[in-house]
């Protein structure tokens, strides 16, 4: 009798393991036209903010190293890294808005869940080898002076585009 109680909740937490995350995709799916008003004013927001604060946080350039791979998690995540798939993978776009790229986007994705990370490794393999090789040039032959005296902020195109994106995606999501 005792272990009735801890099987009955070791099942129900494995069931709502599986099924939340369903649930909340259904969810997404029914509200989609008030979350992308609401994201798209959030976007406007913080485009605002960074137009008027251009500090960028000081806190963001010491990262040391051995948290630079937690880092670039949250950086990645924080800017929609893989987000852009999500749709493709679940089906959501209809196959006549897809453009030739997008279909074998998501004829890759669909493919299996083998070849989703394959496709994740490859990007993520390219855009290290094109970020490292361009770092490694401009620190070989430029130098750190070059770069630390002719850095220029770009807080303020970054806030302008944040703004305009989100007026795009709100007149989208008030179309609908």
């Amino acid at each position: 009798m005792a272990a009735l109680w801890p099987l009955a909740a070791g099942h129900l937490l494995a069931m709502l393991l599986v099924i939340l995350p369903f649930a909340l995709l259904v969810a997404l799916v029914e509200w989609q036209r008030q979350i992308q008003i609401v994201a798209s004013l959030l976007v406007i927001g913080f485009g605002i903010f960074r137009l008027v604060d251009r500090r960028h946080p000081r806190a963001l350039a010491r990262i040391p190293p051995t948290q630079l791979g937690l880092w670039s998690f949250a950086v990645a995540i924080a800017h929609g890294a893989g987000l852009m798939l999500v749709p493709i993978y679940l089906g959501l776009c209809r196959q006549a808005d897809l453009d030739k790229g997008h279909e074998a986007a998501g004829i890759l994705v669909n493919a299996n869940l083998g070849m989703a990370v394959l496709v994740s490794v490859v990007h993520a393999v390219a855009m290290i080898a094109a970020g490292g090789c361009l770092a490694w040039l401009a620190y070989r032959y430029l130098g750190l002076k070059f770069v630390s005296r002719s850095w220029f902020n770009l807080e303020a195109s970054w806030a302008v585009s944040l703004i305009l994106v989100g007026a795009v995606a709100l007149v989208f999501a008030l179309m609908q």
